[in-house]
């Protein structure tokens, strides 16, 4: 049998530039192709999970209570506005469905109301309300509906922005929808108005939308109201971080402070937000009686507490202490102390020992 002859090594094929950037290609195009199908099907993951979120989400009725008027100092009903009627403080509220109030049975219920009211109380004088909030609206909105409240008539004395939680649920981008936010505080300060703008809401506190899709859109609507309050300040405004609206209360009482379609404020929510944003209304009109606000937090402690990591660091911890029990008969094994068993004695011999040395 002849012996096999051996290919030579200028007849080899060689790894020339060109086969290894059709590998090179060929390596890219597969790894774009998998990290494609996996963002194709995260994508449809959270489309379909959406599509639970709003079958368990209610519905609501399309339109808020009508709440429009003139609001006196003493309280009771409001007065229909018109032209013979006099006002010294004219207070207009822009947005959503959250500004007009969506979930109200009864216009005393709407967090314009609420705000007129408060500030009639706390100024002495007589607050005209206008509602220009539509139910719905994103930050596109806006300058709609500036421009009607600026081609009406007058420009108002104040003005209260409460949009945002729209504009994550239609997925706007957040750099845009700030700048549609910036655009309508400048129009409004440049006629002197003050301005007052409730940041988007944490989405952490709505148990209607299944995770991973309530994480996504948190951090979504987080950096949104980010972006709200810095553009607020730069034309400004004064913002409001209703992140201070995530109080335990609120994630441990749903049923008082959600309506019924679980989603929107119920009017002890709505209460909630006013009394957050009244004190920052009254002090920027120079009227506020109280003593000095309080910073609001950008993120709720109890809402942190909720995260999917969080709560698995905190199971996986107390699995970790349940397996470290001590033997049958004597107490369970509790997490060391640096400073032995007794802290406390153990510090206490410390600080007498420090002492005798001096």
């Amino acid at each position: 049998m002849a012996p096999r002859r051996q290919r030579s090594a200028r007849t080899r094929p060689a790894d020339t530039r060109s086969h290894v950037a059709a590998r090179a290609a060929a390596a890219a195009a597969i790894s774009a192709t998998s990290a494609g199908a996996a963002s194709w099907a995260t994508y449809n993951f959270l489309a379909a999970q959406a599509r639970t979120a709003r079958g368990r989400i209610g519905k609501l009725p399309p339109f808020p209570p009508e709440a429009d008027g003139v609001y006196n100092p003493y309280g009771g009903r409001p007065e229909r506005w018109s032209s013979s009627r006099r006002a010294d403080i004219h207070l207009m509220v822009f947005g959503d469905s959250t500004a007009a109030g969506l979930g109200s049975t009864f216009a005393d219920e709407t967090p314009g109301v609420r705000l007129a009211r408060g500030l009639a109380e706390e100024s002495g004088k007589r607050v005209r309300l206008s509602t220009k909030a539509i139910s719905g609206a994103t930050s596109k909105g806006l300058k709609g509906q500036v421009d009607a409240a600026l081609i009406a008539g007058s420009p108002p004395d104040a003005a209260v922005i409460l949009v945002g939680a729209n504009d994550v649920t239609a997925r706007q981008s957040v750099r845009r929808a700030a700048q549609r936010l910036r655009d309508a505080v400048r129009r409004l300060r440049e006629h002197g108005v003050v301005v007052v703008v409730g940041t988007c809401p944490d989405f952490g506190i709505v148990a209607e939308i299944p995770q991973p899709l309530r994480f996504v859109m948190r951090r979504w609507g987080l950096r949104l109201a980010r972006a709200q309050a810095a553009v607020t300040l730069v034309e400004g405004g004064h913002p409001v971080r209703l992140a201070d609206l995530l109080t335990p209360e609120f994630l441990a009482a749903p049923d008082r402070l959600f309506s019924s379609d679980r989603f929107h404020p119920s009017p002890a929510g709505y209460e909630l937000a006013a009394e957050n944003i009244l004190p920052v209304l009254c002090t920027a009109l120079g009227v506020w009686k109280g003593g000095p606000l309080e910073e609001l937090p950008e993120l709720s402690t109890a809402a942190e507490a909720r995260r999917p990591t969080v709560r698995i660091w905190n199971a996986a911890n107390r699995l970790w202490f349940r397996h470290r029990t001590a033997p049958q008969g004597s107490s369970p094994a509790q997490p060391s102390s640096p400073y032995g068993a007794d802290a406390a004695a153990r510090l206490t011999r410390i600080a007498r020992r420090q002492r005798r040395k001096k």
